[in-house]
């Protein structure tokens, strides 16, 4: 499986608590934080649940 690149661009301020837990699970803390992770249907349903929130690249 490929790799992708998560980058929280957006505050988590008046989130959901649900949305900032998810944040911290893909170890996201400070705005323009980047995290890499492998690219599995666990984490995809985590970034489609902040896709608002974080920018998405795919690395090889």
């Amino acid at each position: 499986m490929g790799k992708i690149k998560v980058t929280k661009v957006r505050s988590a301020i008046n989130r959901t608590q649900n949305q900032k837990r998810i944040l911290e699970a893909l170890g996201l803390k400070k705005m323009g934080q980047t995290v890499e992770h492998e690219n599995t249907p666990n984490i995809l349903g985590m970034v489609n649940k902040v896709k608002h929130l974080v920018s998405v690249e795919e690395s090889k």
